[in-house]
């Protein structure tokens, strides 16, 4: 377990916040993994939730971009009150998500965080032409590094609004029938991250229009 220090955060919409971190030393991790993390503060220490990493492994800090939950007291309603200097305590790092060639991206909500690391990498690497993003959430304010992904995937990125409220919107979700409207080749890999429900509905649309179950990296 290692303990380290906020550097800074910084709200990047109205209820997902950016955490910049030490690094450890030592430390290694690939994009798409995972982190154990829990507040060093009383009562908050045995608190462990799992953390997505969006930096990447040669960044000299770490990066986690976090949903806060104001609505209920919890672990990142009071990650919601830290600021730089504030610690964290590191368990340890998880996870079986990585990129295992091109594909097709489907994303709800915070299910976006695994995918920043892998679409970093590749951005960097100039790999990533080969990748495409469907991403759902409530309303554009829900999105989260919406410039960042346009500016990396440009035309492959594609959003869906299941509640934008504004007149004349369509509401729209990824089910069935979206995915063969949207898709013409199932022979891809498809990477599918979000809700529990969301990423078991998912898939089970893909089975059924022809994905390949080998070919579904949750």
């Amino acid at each position: 377990m290692d303990k380290v220090k906020i550097i800074s955060t910084n709200y990047i919409n109205y209820n997902v916040k950016r955490f910049v971190v030490e690094k450890p030393a030592g430390l290694v991790y690939r994009p798409g993994q995972s982190a154990h993390l829990s507040i060093n503060l009383p009562g908050w220490e045995h608190q462990v939730r799992p953390f997505t990493f969006t930096s990447l492994n040669n960044w000299p800090f770490l990066e986690f971009i976090i949903k806060i939950y104001d609505d209920h007291e919890g672990v990142t309603k009071e990650m919601g009150k830290l600021n730089a200097g504030a610690e964290l305590l590191i368990h340890d790092t998880f996870g079986s998500l990585e990129y295992r060639g091109p594909g097709i991206f489907i994303a709800g909500g915070t299910g976006i965080t695994p995918f920043i690391a892998i679409f970093r990498a590749l951005f960097l690497t100039q790999n990533l032409r080969h990748a495409g993003l469907i991403y759902s959430n409530h309303s554009k304010e829900d999105v989260i590094l919406h410039d960042e992904l346009a500016r990396m995937l440009g035309p492959a990125y594609m959003n869906v609004f299941t509640r934008q409220g504004v007149i004349g919107f369509k509401e729209r979700k990824i089910d069935r029938e979206f995915l063969i409207e949207a898709i013409s080749d199932f022979s891809h890999n498809f990477y599918v991250c979000g809700p529990k429900s969301f990423t078991n509905d998912i898939q089970d649309a893909l089975v059924s229009l022809g994905a390949r179950t080998a070919s579904l990296i949750v």
